[in-house]
């Protein structure tokens, strides 16, 4: 699992890199298992090694899935890790999964170490803002564009969502119905030539 990102953090040497992934722990876990429950401070930050989990909060009863995560994505209630704050959001896998987890005290050790060596430090920031990056991202399609234009994005952007994830989380994550997601399917599926 830590193979890959060995060459991002060539700075370090090999006795940091291996105190580094110790503090990992790796676990699997069954479709539906919450890692992080709305309202809870969080803990631990999340490397996905395969499977697939979603961030969503409760509305009124209805769950609003805010973004997915697949392989080597990094998840965490960033904001609410980060302050020590109560999670706007619930971390629940949608796939059997299997994830390895490392405690707020030993990214903080991490991230105070690697301040000084800046190319590590500025790679570290990267990854956790690409989760920002991607919210932005759909926040901004929500707004400004139509359900049939979201969809019609997420196939070529994020073909891997519409592949793996459930379609009722699809269409929570397009802020539309179940019904309103298979129109907008059956209207594109008649349009193919």
């Amino acid at each position: 699992m830590f193979e890959q990102f060995k060459n991002t953090f060539q700075a370090l040497d090999a006795k940091k890199w291996d105190e580094y992934t110790s503090y990992f722990t790796k676990i699997k876990v069954p479709a539906k298992t919450t890692l992080l429950q709305e309202g809870a401070v969080p803990k631990k930050l999340f490397l996905i090694e395969t499977g697939c989990l979603r961030a969503y909060f409760n509305n009124n009863g209805k769950d609003v899935t805010t973004q997915f995560f697949f392989e080597n994505n990094m998840i965490a209630s960033i904001e609410s890790f980060q302050k020590s704050t109560p999670s706007p959001i619930t971390i629940e896998a949608i796939e059997p999964s299997t994830v390895w987890w490392i405690h707020k005290k030993d990214v903080n050790t991490i991230v105070q170490e690697i301040t000084a060596i800046p190319s590590l430090r500025d790679r570290f920031i990267n990854a956790i803002f690409e989760r920002t990056y991607d919210y932005m991202h759909h926040f901004v399609a929500v707004i400004r564009d139509t359900p049939r234009q979201r969809y019609q994005n997420l196939i070529q952007e994020r073909p891997q969502i519409v592949q793996r994830v459930p379609q009722h989380y699809i269409a929570s994550y397009l802020g539309i119905t179940t019904v309103h997601l298979s129109r907008i399917k059956s209207k594109m599926a008649k349009e193919k030539p």
